[in-house]
């Protein structure tokens, strides 16, 4: 299949007027304690509370919508670039033995995943895409399923009495590459989607350990991946921060019904006036996790990070590779040919 590549900017989400209030905590149905990382935040849908950090939570994002359709109160924790040791050291505070629910996501960054976007995303004249995902999947193996295990212990003493819901992650890629600046391969997508898969895997396996739900969301995103017709995630972006994450779309249409039923017992649909009530939560869960935002400091950001061509490292890859950096036809012939010999490579292991 042929695809034109096109700069994957998505336009901003416009922001209703707030007509409705959300439920206060006295009023709310239960206490629900959003734990996780850029996924449960709600990275990549734009629009982000005033709370002092740089979680960049969303009223968009699905703990924010399943709250505010079923009534709950939120403490929203989640925050962007949370590995396994800084959810343990930052966001399980929050738990109590009146903790109802709990969501959580979390396991990419400790895997390494937007360093290997970024390696990936890089023509293959210039890349070690393949050494990457397997550093990658080693860490999946050998090292996140006994954090998790721990973990996973941690919420349970301190949360005995929650339903606690683990989140997993969704396949990113569709198979082509239509952005106009990063070179993922077909082989490479595929790659990135079976790793995706395998930490679901070893997820799924520690949460039923513990007597978890776990809620793998790899089906109900396919067809909605980056470069389908209706994307759920954002390819390339502007800002390059907003990349490779869930749009409004993805937490509104994917993630939260999904999540919804194990969290809640029953199925939600986002309609406009749950839209609404989440929007006119937005400054008080600014204020309420601003009271965190010195515990949220100490955690770095996890960014995917665009290709530069212009870099001393490209540059040399390029001379090696006999590349003529002037010339785009020039670097797309060569990252196809490199791309090859790596498949091939990896076909014969």
């Amino acid at each position: 299949m042929t695809m034109t590549r096109t700069f994957g900017a998505i336009t901003a989400v416009g922001v209703a007027t707030a007509l409705t209030l959300s439920a206060t905590p006295a009023q709310a149905a239960g206490s629900y304690v959003a734990l996780g990382d850029s996924y449960s935040s709600g990275t990549g849908t734009r629009t982000y509370l005033k709370d002092g950090t740089s979680c960049q939570r969303s009223v968009y994002a699905y703990p924010s919508l399943i709250s505010a359709s079923k009534g709950l109160a939120l403490n929203f924790r989640a925050c962007s670039g949370a590995t396994v040791a800084d959810v343990t050291n930052t966001q399980l505070s929050a738990l109590t033995a009146s903790t109802t629910r709990v969501s959580i996501s979390v396991g990419g960054n400790d895997a390494g995943f937007a360093d290997v976007l970024t390696e990936c995303a890089q023509p293959g004249w210039a890349s070690d895409c393949n050494g990457a995902i397997d550093a990658a999947q080693a860490v999946i193996n050998g090292t996140i399923p006994r954090r998790l295990s721990t973990l996973y212990a941690s919420i349970r003493t301190k949360a005995p009495n929650a339903k606690v819901v683990v989140v997993g992650y969704p396949r990113i890629f569709m198979g082509e590459d239509c952005n106009a600046f990063t070179w993922f391969s077909p082989t490479e997508e595929s790659r990135l989607n079976a790793t995706a898969d395998l930490l679901n895997s070893k997820t799924a396996t520690a949460a039923a350990a513990r007597g978890f739900s776990f809620v793998n969301p790899t089906t109900r995103f396919t067809g909605h991946a980056v470069c389908d017709p209706v994307e759920w995630l954002n390819g390339l972006s502007s800002p390059v921060t907003e990349s490779y994450h869930p749009n409004v779309a993805g937490h509104r249409d994917g993630y939260a019904p999904l999540v919804s039923v194990p969290l809640t017992g029953s199925a939600i649909t986002v309609s406009s006036a749950t839209m609404r009530t989440a929007e006119a939560a937005s400054a008080r869960l600014g204020d309420q996790q601003r009271r965190y935002a010195s515990a949220d400091s100490t955690i770095t950001p996890k960014v995917f990070r665009l290709p530069d061509l212009r870099s001393p490292a490209i540059a040399a890859a390029a001379r090696r590779a006999g590349v003529d950096l002037s010339s785009r036809a020039s670097i797309d012939a060569a990252d196809r040919a490199f791309s090859q010999r790596q498949a091939r490579a990896f076909a014969a292991r």
